[in-house]
């Protein structure tokens, strides 16, 4: 599947990965290929990515590397998970 997450300022991802948690308002869950659509509201926590994931040096600080995920912290945003390409906008 595809994921991008977006803030206002830059794209900090946008590639390919095996599978993405999110922080969602009622509780963590969890998209794979093939997910169906999905809209959410995000809440303060992690975004974990899985798979092998390739961050363009000017965001690399941004992100941390742990028991075989990539994550990313925000404070709330959305997502939108369709077409297996899932897009967070991120705060």
């Amino acid at each position: 599947m595809i994921l991008e997450i977006v803030t206002p300022e830059v794209t900090l991802y946008s590639g390919e990965v095996e599978s993405v948690s999110v922080p969602g308002i009622n509780g963590e869950f969890q998209m794979l290929d093939n997910h169906a659509p999905v809209v959410s509201l995000l809440t303060t926590g992690s975004i974990k990515i899985y798979g092998n994931v390739e961050l363009k040096e000017d965001v690399a600080n941004l992100f941390t590397k742990g028991n075989g995920t990539t994550d990313f912290a925000i404070t709330g945003g959305v997502i939108e998970m369709k077409d297996n390409k899932a897009i967070v906008l991120a705060d």
